[in-house]
């Protein structure tokens, strides 16, 4: 059988001459097309995007509208929830290697086999894992609903949770639920520590510390608030102080500039020695990038049937707590 090559966007093929702004503009119109774009993405393609926000919130978004092409400018799996939820859409990404350390370090083979350990256990996954992994979870839950997904879950049931070790023990403590926690972890939110943020706090003693529930629990347990990157950018937009330390991916720094542009936002620094931390599989996503799968529909996310069924049926647990 025949295997053919994983489509590369061809860069070269740009008319350099052509205002990409403006092409894109007119592809979306052409294509009846929803650009979407994650809080970490770059900021023009945030200003692009007709949504910006979290990762489920944006596949929801894309199901209620009668777009033909969602071009989903994120990383893979979000694609894939995408998907999953829109089975009848044409769904595109930029770069189909915008992965992310937390799904792709949780290959459904192995998280398939690491579950036999466990087979009484309810199934609470992460949103951030692959198609795979969801059809072998019992319920998704995210970073904004983690706690209320395993709230739900009867006392005498015991439960495995994946793929983030850091969020799985932040919900143990607000849950007081025993879980059996897959190692998993995120490559930005990993390298904040509790030694350079705690300086930084000395640097700056009037500035609340905000983190997102991936860090670590030393990071977490120093913060004047913990949430999602929804409700981070929520608790700038709202709250009194007029600065902030950010202990998530710097990209959520452009919305909120823009809710408080009074306020002062000092990303979280990362033990690497740079000042801020960027996803490497975010920033993969470009303009020209964005250009190219409106213009020739590829890189496109397809699902077998049956996956995307078993996948959905989590999905739709999770959806249904409200």
């Amino acid at each position: 059988m025949a295997i053919s090559a994983p489509y590369l966007p061809d860069l070269e093929s740009i008319d350099p001459s052509l205002d990409l702004i403006e092409e894109i503009h007119r592809l979306r119109k052409v294509r009846k097309a929803l650009i979407l774009a994650h809080y970490y993405q770059e900021p023009e393609i945030q200003d692009l995007a007709d949504f910006v926000g979290d990762s489920l919130q944006l596949s929801q978004q894309a199901a209620k509208t009668d777009a033909e092409v969602i071009a989903f400018c994120g990383v893979h799996f979000m694609a894939e929830t995408a998907k999953i939820l829109s089975p009848g859409k044409k769904v595109v990404i930029p770069d189909m290697d915008a992965g992310c350390s937390l799904a792709d370090r949780c290959p459904a083979d192995q998280f398939g086999e690491w579950l036999k350990q466990f087979p009484d256990h309810e199934v609470v996954s992460y949103i951030n894992c692959s198609a795979g992994v969801k059809a072998l979870s019992t319920i998704i839950c995210t970073s904004s609903n983690a706690v209320r997904v395993v709230e739900s879950i009867p006392a005498h049931k015991q439960i495995v949770f994946a793929p983030d070790r850091h969020l799985g023990r932040w919900v143990m403590k607000q849950t007081g639920r025993d879980m059996a926690l897959w190692p998993g972890f995120c490559i930005v939110h990993e390298q904040f520590t509790a030694k350079r943020v705690a300086a930084m706090k000395v640097r700056h003693p009037d500035a609340k510390l905000i983190a997102h529930p991936e860090c670590e629990a030393t990071v977490s347990q120093m913060a004047d608030f913990v949430g999602s990157t929804a409700a981070l950018l929520n608790f700038v937009a709202k709250d009194p102080a007029k600065a902030f330390i950010v202990a998530t991916e710097a990209g959520i720094l452009h919305q909120m500039k823009q809710r408080r542009p009074d306020a002062e936002l000092i990303p979280a620094p990362a033990d690497s020695g740079c000042n801020c931390s960027l996803c490497p599989y975010m920033k993969l996503n470009t303009i020209e990038k964005l250009y190219l799968a409106l213009r020739d529909l590829r890189p496109e996310i397809t699902l077998d049937e049956e996956l995307r069924r078993r996948a959905l049926v989590p999905v739709e647990r999770m959806l249904a707590l409200g």
